[in-house]
């Protein structure tokens, strides 16, 4: 990396702490593949949607040129038990924007209510036809500020490192009917009223999202998935991802979509085996963004019959 480069990426990168140091974050908003494809990351009622456990791994941001952008990782995984009345989980999410870094583990029950709709609907849709759930989450955030690696002199900000552990609780609820579905959900809704350091300011964040299944027996072997999910955070302007994806039998997908003042979303998954499906997410920004553009993938593993019930 050269000199001005160099100072370009320095500049940047103290911009994001400044704004962080202001609101720190509790999570980045989720990619396209991830909140499509494991709502469970952001909606602790879906713990136990799926017809079988499954498990899921992401990460997005590694492959960027530019250092320090954001980076984000997940693992989590989820199942059912009591006749799929009730669903378990965890996970771990850990997000880094420049010298920041924070990570997250969690655990999620949820209780659901089942109903069934006449209706058409594909032979191999991979999903309960008509599920109200309710869940919780609980658990740990742990956040880090290196601002001393920055090489920031006589600046009592950056004059020493920041550490910090935030106890989360959230809640969540989910209705899947079977040509739509609509959720609401917030990972931490106390906030920072038990944080360590009571210097920091944490903003509850809040998700809404719905989504549409188009599906016609005359084409039975595709599925439009059109979908909204909606993002607010005290003191930023709400946030709005729009979306639709093509599936063809549960074989493959793609997908494209828009975030407000933000970035394109391109999307292609295939599904291996029965089991597994892989789903690669690319991300790009506008507005001359510094950042650049993301890159993204999602594994995951369903166990018995997977994501075939053909």
């Amino acid at each position: 990396m050269n000199f001005r480069k160099k100072i370009t990426a320095t500049t940047v990168i103290i911009g994001l702490v400044m704004s962080l140091l202001n609101t720190v974050f509790a999570q980045q908003t989720p990619l396209f593949s991830e909140y499509n494809y494991n709502p469970f990351l952001i909606n602790p009622a879906y713990a136990g949607g799926t017809p079988s456990t499954e498990f899921s791994i992401s990460n997005s941001g590694y492959f960027n040129q530019f250092e320090g952008s954001p980076q984000n990782f997940a693992l989590s995984g989820h199942g059912s038990v009591n006749r799929r009345k009730i669903g378990l989980g965890a996970g771990i999410i850990r997000d880094q924007i420049g010298v920041t870094t924070s990570t997250s583990f969690f655990a999620a029950y949820a209780y659901k209510i089942y109903f069934d709709f006449d209706s058409d609907r594909p032979y191999w849709q991979n999903y309960h036809p008509g599920v109200l759930s309710f869940g919780i989450t609980a658990g740990v955030q742990q956040y880090q500020d290196n601002l001393t690696e920055l090489g920031i002199i006589n600046d009592e900000v950056f004059a020493e490192d920041i550490n910090a552990t935030v106890p989360t609780i959230g809640f969540g609820f989910l209705f899947n009917h079977n040509a739509f579905y609509v959720g609401f959900s917030s990972p931490n809704v106390i906030g920072d009223a038990l944080v360590s350091d009571k210097s920091f300011n944490i903003t509850n964040t809040y998700y809404g999202y719905f989504g549409y299944r188009f599906y016609n027996n005359r084409f039975e072997n595709l599925m439009i998935k059109p979908n909204v999910l909606l993002k607010y955070e005290n003191g930023a302007p709400l946030q709005a991802d729009i979306n639709v994806t093509v599936s063809f039998r549960n074989k493959f997908e793609l997908g494209a979509g828009y975030r407000t003042s933000n970035s394109y979303n391109l999307l292609a998954g295939i599904y291996l085996f029965n089991n597994f499906r892989v789903i690669y997410n690319y991300n790009l920004a506008t507005n001359n963004s510094p950042i650049g553009n993301t890159h993204g993938l999602i594994l995951s593993y369903q166990s018995k019959k997977g994501y075939s019930n053909n």
